[in-house]
């Protein structure tokens, strides 16, 4: 992509009434704009890493055994009354009626409706175990919005809904889940630290929140340096080896980690005082296990081996997919602007010209950019005629990975400057060498 042609409306100060880093930067390097409160429209730079982030949770959810499908943003206010929550949930819940003065709601979750498609098909326990998912916008009316995606009404986010014939196939399903969130966090760039959670609204008696660590987050946490040499992507353990889940489930559950919800003095000070970490966390994911709580409410039942009915049990797991894209910034930034990981960037390079009216430099970015789009490398090419400096200020700005800048000096003596994001480190390399570096 030429920036000449771009949709990016980049800002150079932060508007007064962004809080928070990604908030300011989010705004700054046209990833979003506001269009009404808590609301945002996606620009096409800030889509993009949305989509690098569904496609990450997507993969791995898939890898897990999960399904997808897609339901409805609008139900109907029945399927909430079956499950008691209707009246529960609170103000949060967006309620409506249409022409017909049908009660609906525009979905904050998605336990009864899973519920109610799956009590509707599933007659048989040899069709458990199933874990079913989608990504989609969600709404929930918050009585305030603000840090601008980090809490707005509007979110994007995976649901993943799984049913079991009992209580152990159920906690295998949330073995599952907590390793693919593992894997999901650690595949974006980022460490999510598992902690002990409260159930809120969703219910049950076993649940966990992904907490990614930065100094802006909104909860407090307390956790054991443990985590600080944890293997997060788990490469040597199998979906399906139960045992192995279950060590996971075990070690992750030992070793001491929690928001200031959930704190324990008492199991606190047991953990040794060399080890005790503090600071402050984002919630990125959240998961479930709550039994029987909907299937037993709203009438979920399966013939089971003996021909007895069944009431299976269920979890739910969510990803905040937009919320992420704001955790990131948060933990990936510094005073130049963003530093995105790469399996996330909206681009892997940003290519400059210092000078456009230098033809030799221009001939040579051409080459650079026809031949690292060839090899499949996202480029994004600053081709305005714009100062040098105002070119690698975006750049930094947006936090592509890696910078290429080409200056008629470099040029000149055949080389072009390499420069990478995340630590500033630069070198003076051929076309050949530097080409070779982006696309091995």
């Amino acid at each position: 992509m030429r920036v000449s042609r771009c949709f990016l409306p980049v800002m150079k100060d932060s508007p007064s009434d962004a809080q928070i880093v990604s908030h300011k930067l989010m705004l700054r390097a046209g990833l979003v704009r506001q269009t009404a409160a808590g609301i945002y429209a996606w620009l096409p730079i800030g889509f993009r890493v949305l989509q690098k982030i569904e496609q990450i949770v997507r993969e791995e959810q898939d890898r897990s055994g999960a399904q997808e499908m897609l339901m409805p943003t609008l139900q109907s206010a029945d399927l909430w009354r079956e499950s008691g929550r209707y009246d529960a949930y609170g103000p949060e819940m967006l309620r409506i009626r249409d022409r017909h003065e049908r009660e609906m709601l525009y979905g904050p979750t998605n336990e009864e409706m899973i519920t109610a498609l799956f009590r509707d098909e599933v007659k048989s326990y040899r069709e458990l175990p199933r874990t079913l998912y989608h990504i989609q916008w969600k709404f929930r009316d918050e009585v305030r919005p603000r840090f601008g995606v980090m809490r707005g009404r509007e979110f994007l986010m995976k649901d993943a809904y799984s049913f079991d014939l009992d209580e152990a196939g159920a906690r295998q399903s949330y073995y599952t889940q907590l390793l693919a969130y593992l894997r999901t966090f650690q595949r974006m760039g980022i460490r999510a630290v598992p902690m002990k959670a409260a159930s809120g609204p969703i219910g049950g008696d076993l649940s966990h929140e992904f907490i990614v660590l930065a100094p802006t987050g909104e909860s407090e946490v307390f956790y054991d340096a443990a985590f600080e040499e944890f293997d997060w992507s788990q490469a040597q353990l199998r979906y399906g080896d139960a045992q192995g889940l279950q060590r996971l489930f075990d070690q992750v559950s030992t070793t001491y980690a929690a928001t200031d919800e959930t704190h324990d003095p008492d199991r606190w000070s047991q953990v040794a005082s060399d080890r005790q970490r503090t600071g402050r966390g984002i919630e990125v994911g959240h998961i479930f296990y709550f039994g029987d709580k909907y299937s037993q409410a709203m009438g979920l039942k399966v013939s089971g081996p003996d021909g007895q009915m069944i009431t299976p049990m269920m979890g739910s797991y969510g990803v905040g997919v937009s919320r992420l894209v704001g955790a990131i910034i948060e933990a990936s930034h510094d005073d130049a602007g963003i530093v995105w990981p790469e399996a996330v960037a909206p681009w892997t390079v940003g290519l400059v010209t210092m000078r456009a009216d230098d033809e030799p430099s221009r001939t040579a970015a051409e080459t650079i950019y026809d031949r690292l789009n060839a090899a499949g490398v996202e480029t994004l090419y600053d081709d305005r005629d714009e100062r040098g400096g105002v070119k690698l200020g975006t750049m930094d700005l947006i936090g592509l990975p890696w910078q290429v800048i080409v200056g008629p000096r470099g040029i000149a003596n055949g080389t072009v400057e390499l420069k990478r994001r995340a630590t500033g480190e630069r070198e003076d390399l051929s076309i050949e060498s530097a080409l070779a570096r982006l696309t091995e």
